[in-house]
């Protein structure tokens, strides 16, 4: 690979960069061990990247008393967040982050979103500057100015362009290669929007690219609260019909909420693999689904993070924090009635209401936005 170039010549460097490419995967739990599986087939067989895949993980003991980093190095298997899978003898799992990205120019972000800034800060002027990113991470940050989606937090704390990943993908499933769909989400460069789909394609991992990275990123977000409200209807035994029904009315708020925060969102978008497509599966079969089942199913008197702990073997839940940062942003935008469904699955998740009034907010249907 070419040394980092000197200032004046990084346009050049960066024109011969895209011919090799060097892939970094920050995050190693179940969904970060099944992308760098999917990476790792495809830089050995596409000249235009660097075989090796440098995959971050956060460094655990396991009960062996071994570290998770040398246990996945010496069988090539995540033991933990992915057993019984080979990612692929190209796969290096590395514990220092700054050394695992150090060399890279293709930097994918997959961890669960409360650490992505943390993380960033600790990269921050130790990245190529040619680089780019791309996020599979679901959630957005809120701060005092406003809801911060993650694809613009790395933008922004790294000072490279972001894409997103997003699509129907419980990572279990495309682990032992059934045929699954991604959208890449990208701003203007379609070049570099190839580019992932040809890292990530495989014959059973099918990915499609649309420029439109606020409403695949906030589909691949908003979903999952959505899957806490199908969670609970199956805790409660209430059946398809109330689940279909929710699901839909879901994806009305989904799609409103896109578009008041980001009127460039496309209406097309919500077709996509990161739209209706991901909603259904994550609302079918996804953990938030599960969890959401149990918590309902125990009338509400377990937290969340003791059913997290408890069913999840250290995998994190997305959909109870990003139904607090999305009523974080209702109330302060006075939209609160406008989304009836968003704002009942956080009180539910907080206690303030029963699991059964998942289905009784309706009687208050939003008024058109």
């Amino acid at each position: 690979m070419a040394p980092a170039a000197a200032e004046g010549v990084e346009t050049v460097v960066s024109e011969n960069a895209s011919n090799i490419c060097k892939v970094a995967v920050i995050g190693s739990g179940n969904w970060g061990s099944v992308a760098s599986k999917l990476i790792a087939s495809n830089t050995l067989t596409l000249s235009s990247f660097h075989d090796e895949v440098r995959m971050w993980v956060f460094e655990e003991t396991l009960p062996s008393g071994e570290k998770l980093t040398d246990v996945i190095n010496r069988t090539n298997e995540n033991v933990k967040y992915l057993p019984g899978i080979k990612l692929g003898k190209n796969v290096v799992a590395d514990p220092d982050l700054e050394n695992a990205v150090k060399d890279a120019n293709m930097l994918v972000f997959v961890t669960p979103h409360q650490f992505m800034e943390g993380i960033c800060k600790r990269i921050s002027g130790k990245i190529k500057a040619n680089a780019e990113a791309i996020s599979l991470v679901k959630g957005m940050e809120v701060k005092m100015e406003g809801p911060c989606m993650i694809s613009t937090l790395i933008s922004q704390q790294l000072d490279i362009n972001c894409s997103v990943l997003m699509g129907a993908n419980i990572a279990n499933e495309i682990a032992v290669e059934k045929f699954s769909e991604a959208t890449v989400g990208y701003r203007l460069n379609k070049d570099v929007a190839e580019r992932w789909v040809r890292l990530f394609s495989t014959p059973y991992f099918i990915v499609t690219a649309v420029q439109d990275v606020e409403g695949v990123e906030l589909c691949g977000t908003l979903k999952n609260v959505v899957a806490l409200a199908a969670g609970f209807v199956d805790g409660l035994e209430m059946g398809n019909n109330t689940k279909a029904a929710i699901m839909r009315l879901g994806l009305r708020e989904m799609k409103a909420f896109s578009k008041l925060l980001f009127p460039s969102v496309k209406d097309s978008t919500f077709f996509e693999s990161c739209g209706v497509a991901d909603l259904i599966t994550t609302c079918l079969g996804g953990r938030n689904r599960k969890v959401a089942e149990a918590f309902a199913k125990n009338g509400g008197k377990r937290s969340f993070d003791e059913l997290e702990a408890e069913m999840l073997q250290g995998q994190k839940l997305q959909g109870v924090s990003t139904a607090r940062e999305v009523y974080e942003v209702l109330t302060h935008r006075g939209w609160l009635e406008l989304f009836p469904l968003f704002s009942t699955v956080h009180e539910i998740s907080t206690g303030r209401l029963p699991p059964s009034a998942i289905v009784e907010y309706s009687e208050h249907l939003p008024r058109s936005s």
